[in-house]
């Protein structure tokens, strides 16, 4: 009985060692047929040379709000594929800022004290170095007030979102041109003296306006709520500019807003920052320009 019990032992461990012979030898034969073998004429792919790779991935930091992120998100992409054709999409890496610790930050900045807003931010552009990421932009007008900063803080280029919008408003041969946004991108120097840069005479509205422009962003559109009567309060100033400050064009100066206001609202020229800077960084992207 023991012997026999060898044998089996040993009938087993025969049986074995051919079944993962025979299933070595497939694997090798299928890695084979399906990748070939290391000899000096087998033809590998290149892909640092491949087309696909001259076009530079985009950082977007994102989610201040995410209601405009999602426009970033889709403009950049249907831009690409308008450009190049087919399926082609942009290649792109964004970081989503949590809005409502942010906007605390936001509020502490404005009294002056930048260090957690700085840390937020900069934390989210290493991020998207790190991830891959060729240039970075900035999916808020206001946040892009921290645009050199990061650029130099970070040693990616930061396409600003104003210096974008100059060249636009500049192209069009308008001059004088009103611009709507939070209040700290219409009070503030570092969103209007990059347009003047661009020969323009910038017009902002009064204290009163700017407090409704202010409302309406942070307590509907920031939340993904539009409605018809913010819609004609901010048409009626954007007409009084028009007619007592001689704006001969808007400036969409919230990334949000152009998802309220449209070209066929007003009878000016409308300038949505948020496609404006779409193009712009397609533009960098595929041209470096």
């Amino acid at each position: 009985m023991r012997y026999a019990r060898i044998y089996l032992i040993a009938l087993l461990a025969i049986f074995l060692a051919h079944s993962v012979s025979g299933i070595a030898g497939n694997a090798t034969s299928l890695y084979t047929e399906n990748f070939g073998n290391n000899s000096s004429d087998q033809v590998i792919p290149d892909l640092a040379h491949s087309d696909q790779t001259e076009m530079k991935t985009i950082g977007i930091i994102g989610g201040v709000s995410w209601v405009s992120s999602i426009e970033y998100y889709r403009l950049l992409n249907e831009m690409v594929a308008e450009r190049l054709g087919g399926l082609h999409s942009a290649k792109l890496l964004m970081y989503s800022i949590e809005f409502g610790e942010f906007s605390e930050q936001e509020r502490l900045a404005e009294k002056g004290d930048w260090n957690a807003l700085d840390r937020t931010i900069i934390d989210a552009a290493q991020r998207l170095k790190r991830g891959g990421a060729d240039f970075i932009i900035i999916a808020s007008n206001t946040i892009n007030s921290r645009a050199d900063y990061i650029q130099e803080a970070v040693g990616l280029p930061v396409l600003h979102i104003a210096d974008a919008t100059g060249k636009k408003v500049n192209e069009s041969g308008i001059v004088t041109v009103a611009l709507l946004g939070t209040k700290y991108t219409m009070e503030q120097d570092f969103y209007r003296e990059r347009l003047e840069k661009y020969g323009l005479n910038v017009v902002i509205p009064n204290e009163t306006e700017r407090e409704i422009i202010n409302e309406v962003i942070f307590d509907e559109l920031c939340a993904g709520k539009f409605y018809n009567s913010s819609r004609e309060k901010y048409v009626q100033i954007i007409n009084r500019l028009v007619d007592e400050e001689g704006a001969e064009g808007v400036i969409l100066g919230c990334t949000e807003i152009p998802l309220l206001i449209r070209q066929e609202d007003v009878s000016v020229l409308v300038f949505d920052t948020t496609a404006i800077h779409c193009e712009a960084a397609v533009e960098y992207a595929l041209n470096n320009t």
